[in-house]
C-alpha cells in the first residue's frame, strides 16, 4: 500500500536470524515514522487540490502533519473536523496582483480584514496571507508607504484578536511585476507598520530565485518572519536531490533561531503519488 510503512529489511534479517520462518513476517510491521516535534509541519492545500479534502486531512493526520492552509473561511471547519488547524487563511476575494499598495484599494481590503480577522480568531486560525500587489510603474518607496498605511489601518483590530497578518514575499519572475519581492523591502515595511501582529510569509522557493543565500537571509530578518513556505527550486517540485537546495540545513536553522510558527509545504509534486512525496518531504524537514 503506497500511504502505509510496509516490513521493513532490518525486521525482516531479526526474524530470521531467530530462525523464525519467512510466513511469520506477515503480521510485523516496521515501526511507523515518528516526527521529532522540533517543526511545526503543514501543507498547501492548492498543491494538492485533485484529492477531496475530507481525505487529504485524514491523510494529513496520518502522516503526522498539523494544518492544512490557505483555505477559505467555508473550509476551516472541514478540517478542524480531522483535527487539524488551518494555518494561514484568505480574508479576502482579492488576488496577489491587487494588493495595499495602492490607496485606492484600502478601504475594500481594510473592510474584508477586519469582518474576517475575529472570525479566524474564534477558528484558531493565527494568520490571515495579505499581498502587496503589483508595481504597474510605481516606486518601491511609494508602495511601501501605501502597504504601510493600510496595513496600519487593520493593526488594532489584529492586536485586539491576536491574528497575524502575513505578507507574502514572492519572486518577480513567475508573478511578474510583484511589489514585495525582496526580504529586504519586506522588513523595511514591516518596520513602518511596527506591529508584532505583522509579519511576512517568507517563501524559500521565492526569495531562492530571487536572492539566494536562504541561511544567512533568515538570521538575519528572523524577527520579522511569521510564516514559512517551501518548494525545491528549480521547478517548485520536491524538496529531494533533483533540486539545488539542502532543507534539512534549512530547518536546522529555523529550529536553532527557536521558531515557533510553521512550516507549510508548498511544492507541486512531480511523482504519481503525491501523498507518498508528502510524506518524504515532511521527513526531510522533520529535523
Amino acid at each position: 500500500m503506497t500511504r502505509r510503512n510496509m516490513i521493513g529489511n532490518m525486521a525482516g534479517a531479526a526474524v530470521i536470524a531467530a530462525g523464525k520462518p519467512l510466513e511469520s513476517l506477515a503480521g510485523i510491521a516496521q515501526e511507523p515514522y515518528k516526527l521529532k516535534g522540533n517543526i511545526r509541519h503543514s501543507v498547501s492545500q492548492w498543491c494538492f487540490g485533485n484529492i477531496p479534502l475530507e481525505e487529504f486531512a485524514l491523510n494529513c493526520r496520518e502522516i503526522g502533519i498539523e494544518s492544512i492552509e490557505l483555505l477559505n473561511e467555508k473550509d476551516w471547519p472541514v478540517v478542524a473536523k480531522a483535527g487539524l488547524k488551518c494555518a494561514v487563511g484568505y480574508a479576502t476575494d482579492w488576488g496577489i496582483p491587487k494588493g495595499f499598495n495602492r490607496l485606492q484599494n484600502h478601504d475594500k481590503l481594510v473592510a474584508d480584514y477586519e469582518a474576517m480577522i475575529p472570525k479566524a480568531a474564534a477558528a484558531g486560525v493565527p494568520n490571515l496571507i495579505c499581498f502587496s500587489g503589483n508595481r504597474e510603474g510605481m516606486g518601491d518607496n511609494e508602495g511601501m508607504i501605501n502597504c504601510a498605511i493600510g496595513l496600519r489601518r487593520i493593526m488594532p483590530a489584529a492586536e485586539k484578536h491576536g491574528v497575524t497578518i502575513i505578507m507574502e514575499l514572492l519572486n518577480g519572475i513567475g508573478h511578474r511585476d510583484y511589489q514585495c519581492d525582496r526580504t529586504s523591502w519586506g522588513s523595511a515595511l514591516a518596520e513602518m507598520v511596527g506591529s508584532e501582529r505583522f509579519k511576512l510569509l517568507y517563501d524559500i522557493y521565492h526569495m531562492q530565485i530571487m536572492e539566494g543565500n536562504v541561511i544567512d537571509t533568515i538570521k538575519k530578518y528572523f524577527k520579522y518572519i511569521g510564516h514559512i513556505h517551501t518548494g525545491g527550486v528549480p521547478g517548485r517540485h520536491e524538496l529531494d536531490e533533483t533540486q539545488e537546495l539542502y532543507y534539512p540545513a534549512i530547518m536546522k536553522t529555523l529550529v536553532s533561531l527557536g521558531y515557533k510558527g510553521f512550516v507549510g509545504q508548498e511544492f507541486v509534486p512531480a511523482q504519481q503519488d503525491k501523498l507518498a512525496s508528502l510524506r518524504k518531504c515532511i521527513q526531510i524537514c522533520d529535523v
